[in-house]
């Protein structure tokens, strides 16, 4: 019995050994592409404002699992932007007590303009990726999809 448990050992040990795998470098521009897929920016010329949003995994992120255009209303979107982002801002004037490498620039978001339902769609799912991604919680709502 001590042998077939000691031989069933050695076999799983074998297989589970394996030779080191080269780990293929990336290039330049592979990154660079890489890079682009996470970007997305936002852009109204009418209100002179751009949103750009560079987070790796961001995108594939909105396309699979986000909840589709119109599932909110603009005027949830907005009030619910509006708390995360004054959350976001005190995070931010506040680098001894929260990460200066999760927020590091202040969202200059106001009350009363009208950014469209585009741009309050993909900030506020934003808002969900990023407490999702890094276990934060702003505002006092639990991040859902």
């Amino acid at each position: 019995m001590r042998t077939y448990i000691y031989l069933i050992l050695v076999l799983g040990f074998l297989i589970s050994c394996n030779t080191s795998k080269r780990i293929p470098t990336k290039s330049k521009e592979e990154a660079n592409k890489i890079t682009a897929n996470d970007t997305v920016t936002i852009a109204n010329d009418e209100l002179e404002y751009e949103i750009i949003i560079i987070e790796p995994g961001f995108n594939f992120w909105l396309a699979s699992r986000a909840r589709p255009e119109g599932y909110y209303s603009q005027q949830f979107l907005e009030n619910r932007n509006y708390q995360y982002v004054v959350e976001w801002n005190q995070r931010v004037l506040q680098p001894n007590r929260y990460n200066p490498d999760l927020y590091e620039m202040q969202i200059d978001y106001q009350r009363g303009i009208d950014y469209g339902y585009d741009v309050n769609y993909k900030l506020y799912n934003y808002f969900i990726y990023f407490q999702l991604t890094y276990k934060q919680q702003l505002a006092g709502f639990t991040p859902r999809i």
